[in-house]
This record gives C-alpha cells, sequence and structure tokens, in this order.
C-alpha cells in the first residue's frame, strides 16, 4: 500500500510531457519533438526539451547534445522564446523565433514559423537572422507578413528593455 502511495505521487510530481509541432506557413509538419511541462498559464506555456541531435554550428552559437532549451510560448504573441543553457547551466542565449501565435492544448503546442528569427547573446547583443528569406518567401499570406513585423517589433522592444526573460541579459557596459 505505502508503495502504491509513494508512485502516487512520484507520478503527480513527475511534469508532463507536450508534443511541440513547428510548421511552415502552409502549416504543414517540419519538425516535432517533446518537451516538459513547467509552466501552464492561461496564454502561455513554459516548457523544457533537451537537444537532441549531432552539434549544430551556427557561427553564433553551437547547440550541442546535453544543452537545455526553456521555451516560451504564447497564443497571443507573434514570437517564441528559447532560453538556452549548455550541459554545465551556463547560459548560450536566447533564440526567437518570430511566428503566428501558438495554438496551445493539453498535450500539442503548434506553431507557424514564419521565417524570421532572432538570436540574443548573454550580453544583450541580437542578430536578427533569415531576412533575406522573409523578404522573398512566396507562400506568406500578407496578415502573415503583417504579423511576422509586428512580432518581431515587440521582441527586439523587449529586448531593448530588458523585459521579461531578457532582464537577465548580463549588462557588461
Amino acid at each position: 500500500m505505502f508503495a502504491r502511495i509513494l508512485n502516487i505521487r512520484e507520478a503527480r510530481e513527475k511534469s508532463p510531457m507536450i508534443t511541440v509541432v513547428k510548421q511552415d506557413p502552409q502549416g504543414n509538419t517540419m519538425l516535432r519533438y517533446q518537451g516538459e511541462v513547467i509552466k501552464r498559464l492561461p496564454r502561455e506555456i513554459i516548457i523544457r526539451a533537451g537537444w537532441t541531435l549531432p552539434a549544430k554550428d551556427l557561427g553564433y552559437a553551437r547547440f550541442e547534445p546535453g544543452d537545455t532549451f526553456t521555451e516560451y510560448y504564447y497564443a497571443d504573441r507573434w514570437f517564441n522564446i528559447f532560453d538556452i543553457t549548455s550541459a554545465d547551466n551556463t547560459r548560450k542565449g536566447w533564440y526567437c523565433n518570430v511566428g503566428e501565435p501558438a495554438v496551445i492544448s493539453q498535450d500539442r503546442i503548434a506553431q507557424i514559423d514564419l521565417f524570421l528569427d532572432v538570436w540574443v547573446a548573454p550580453q544583450g547583443n541580437s542578430l536578427i537572422l533569415d531576412e533575406d528569406e522573409f523578404a522573398t518567401a512566396t507562400t506568406l499570406s500578407e496578415a502573415q507578413r503583417q504579423g511576422a513585423r509586428e512580432g518581431l517589433q515587440a521582441l527586439l522592444q523587449m529586448i531593448e528593455a530588458r523585459q521579461e526573460i531578457f532582464a537577465e541579459i548580463v549588462d557588461n557596459s
């Protein structure tokens, strides 16, 4: 009986898993993976996922097995934010994807990627990525283009003002 109670308690303490589905502008699945739910709010969800792919050097950052991604998805914002730390818990930076507001259900997060991304180094330097891909994309609707532009501006303002997760930027000036 005691073992059974312990197992029930352990099951409650374990965070539920959720499936993340990254989609292209037409809604086709590009990537699917699992994450652990950390916090769920009415219009936001925070999950944790590990980098399980081979090491990837992007020039401005390197993602490696053992890296942890704490991912912030919003049902009312045109972006998501990944807070990335190494295996030794050193912050690598934030990778931000501009996309349609996330569709969050009990067991799934779906978000349409709109090409634009922003990398933010721990010291706050930001780099807008894939502007050329966004500019030449013929598959985006005008509503997607407008939402992406507004999402990018909102994200850049958050970074500049050091709001929310970006309050943790280490200012070396």
